[in-house]
């Protein structure tokens, strides 16, 4: 496995930390209080620097594996889902903790699950349908508007969080 999928692979599996910081911090769960009791009030930040250290990643893998030439047909599919994964995963827990409202996620997730439905068909016939240019532009901009969202929280700043809905709104 090469390094642009490794890269892919790492994003996928930091969503469980993002996911359960994200959500422990603001969840009345005994078993996360009892591990992170002492650094609660850092809990989102972490978060947040888990969400932007895999953000990177999707930018690392596509720029490696286009300049020494490792793309493969396992990270044409499998970078954008991982793509979808974490940015999803992310705007539900905004939606849980009252970030975003509901609407913005459902109309982002059904134009993602269509997106990826076709690329299967595509897949089952054989043929791989990258990332266009204006998909990547979408992706960047979802995962810019996530991490001005969440600044704006953890700062309790509302120009950031203001910044970060005009972004979500020009996503959906």
């Amino acid at each position: 496995m090469n390094l642009p999928n490794k890269l892919t692979l790492i994003r996928m599996i930091l969503v469980v930390p993002f996911v359960l910081l994200m959500l422990g911090g603001h969840m009345e769960w005994p078993w996360f209080t009892a591990i992170f009791g002492g650094i609660m009030e850092y809990v989102d930040f972490i978060a947040l620097g888990i969400f932007i250290v895999a953000s990177f990643t999707d930018l690392f893998d596509g720029y490696i594996a286009r300049k020494y030439h490792l793309e493969t047909n396992f990270g044409k599919f499998m970078d954008p889902l991982a793509d979808k994964l974490l940015v999803i995963s992310a705007l539900i827990c905004m939606i849980e903790v009252g970030l975003v409202p509901g609407w913005m996620v459902i109309i982002i997730v059904a134009r993602e699950l269509t997106v990826s439905i076709l690329r299967a068909i595509a897949a089952a016939d054989g043929k791989v349908i990258a990332a266009s240019g204006g998909g990547k532009l979408k992706t960047i901009t979802q995962m810019l508007s996530i991490i001005v969202i969440l600044l704006g929280a953890n700062f309790n700043n509302a120009l950031l969080l203001n910044i970060g809905f005009i972004l979500i709104l020009i996503a959906t």
